[in-house]
């Protein structure tokens, strides 16, 4: 059996050059009480026998622990991908190291990930709430904890948290604008489930984009999905049966709109002819494919990501308590 070295420490250090651990430690920190020539001594040994710090202990002694945890819906879409990237660009220039935690819109999956990152001692967390998430009791227990959070992207309600969002109305408005000027009449809206904030949302924005047209709003055209496949066909099948059948569509997302459109090619409707779709968040690959929405609506996920880190590491580094702030941004259609 091979036996493990264990690693150098610093008492290991001292003893090898007959000097206090005390010494060893300071000149290892650079403490202006140790000379150079006991400094570069120190430091020339500890190089020759591999010595590592012990983070943990720097970590106590700090009350730190260099880390930030992000949890989000699901790292497959590219846009959290792109906030994600915006988010360790941020954290790596503070030298923190990120945790990801996927929770699948399972509200219980996304309290395990919260209850591991506390366990961890996480130094904060930057959180896009999932579409079943209902319960913010996380908050307050993260609070006593003395670990902030910031939310993005999918926040809630409350104005007694950080939050970082894009504003649909702006995107919206010009959606409807564009549904309008080609011709359009009966414009609807899929989408996502009635407990999200960002649903309401997009209700409120369709309904006002329309009535500044001086269109009248109909209930009916507005249907909603739980975001999977199966909902997503449901919701289009909705709008389908209607008598005077939608020929413009804005949706939920991207996603939605790619499961949409298909079905629509299953049931003969020409998407580009008899139906046009406007969606959310701008998906990256929609220039490679055929027929792709007539336009989608930016969302920034990258402007967010990277708002959302420098607002927690703002507090994180503060000696003050930081009020509750709310960043918004504006949402802008992308034709196609």
């Amino acid at each position: 059996m091979t036996k493990l070295n264990k690693p150098t420490t610093i008492k290991e250090i001292a003893r090898k050059l007959k000097i206090s651990p005390s010494t060893v430690s300071r000149a290892l920190n650079d403490h202006p009480s140790i000379g150079l020539v006991t400094t570069m001594r120190v430091k020339k040994m500890a190089e020759e026998l591999n010595y590592e710090p012990n983070q943990t202990a720097i970590f106590f002694k700090q009350r730190k622990t260099f880390t930030i945890g992000v949890i989000l819906p699901t790292l497959s879409e590219p846009f959290f991908s792109s906030a994600i990237s915006a988010i360790e660009t941020i954290a790596e220039d503070r030298k923190y190291t990120v945790l990801l935690g996927q929770s699948l819109d399972d509200a219980n999956r996304e309290n395990q990930i919260i209850t591991t990152f506390k366990k961890h001692r996480v130094d904060g967390i930057l959180m896009s709430l999932g579409k079943n998430t209902t319960d913010l009791g996380f908050v307050d227990i993260l609070a006593s904890s003395q670990i902030p959070i910031v939310f993005f992207d999918c926040v809630p309600e409350s104005t007694a948290v950080h939050k970082v969002y894009c504003d649909l109305a702006s995107g919206m408005e010009e959606a409807i604008e564009a549904f309008i000027s080609r011709g359009h009449k009966n414009i609807a809206l899929i989408n996502g489930p009635e407990t999200l904030l960002a649903a309401t949302e997009r209700t409120s924005s369709f309904r006002e984009a329309l009535q500044k047209q001086g269109y009248e709003f109909n209930e009916k055209y507005v249907v909603h999905t739980d975001l999977t496949e199966e909902g997503n066909n449901v919701a289009m099948e909705q709008l389908c049966v209607l008598p005077e059948r939608p020929s413009a569509i804005v949706s939920f997302n991207d996603y939605v709109t790619l499961d949409v459109i298909r079905y629509a090619r299953s049931k003969g409707i020409g998407v580009g002819q008899d139906m046009h779709f406007i969606s959310f968040a701008n998906y990256p690959l929609w220039k490679y494919m055929e027929n792709p929405p007539l336009a989608s609506i930016e969302q920034y996920p990258d402007e967010q990501g990277k708002k959302a880190a420098e607002i927690l590491f703002q507090i994180l580094e503060s000696n003050d308590k930081i009020e509750p702030q709310e960043v918004v941004f504006s949402s802008k259609l992308i034709l196609k």
